[in-house]
């Protein structure tokens, strides 16, 4: 489990997204987008009414936003991360968890191209449960 670090700038962002939406933030991950990772049932108030929080916040930062509702289940956590990619189970041995995609595309949207999702979900899985890895089956 690696231990979280914020810089000023992702304190502002989640302390702006607390104060737009009143939903209590968890963590923020920016890359090429912003993830959001939600304490557990506040993805209603994050999203607002006919999503008009999500859409505001993404107007006003100019960057796409993705919600995740926090699980303390690893594999419900995963379940939510790939949402709203559909898998045929995700199962966990060890320190290790598979997902079994449903057909080939699905693993290919789960893997990413040079593996950067798959890469991205583990880092982030990470964060919070003590894995090893995660494949994609």
């Amino acid at each position: 489990m690696n231990r979280i670090k914020y810089d000023s700038d992702l304190m502002k962002l989640m302390a702006l997204f607390e104060s737009m939406t009143g939903a209590k933030v968890k963590d923020c991950i920016a890359n090429e987008k912003l993830i959001f990772v939600m304490e557990e049932n506040e993805m209603g108030k994050a999203i607002g009414k006919n999503g008009v929080n999500i859409k505001r916040m993404e107007n006003m930062l100019k960057k796409k936003i993705k919600l995740v509702e926090f699980s303390s289940d690893v594999l419900q956590f995963v379940k939510n991360m790939i949402y709203p990619i559909e898998v045929l189970g995700i199962i966990q041995e060890d320190n290790i968890i598979k997902i079994h995609g449903k057909d080939t595309s699905t693993k290919a949207m789960i893997i990413g191209r040079e593996r950067q999702n798959i890469n991205h979900l583990s880092d982030i899985v990470k964060r919070y449960f003590n894995i090893k890895e995660i494949k994609v089956e």
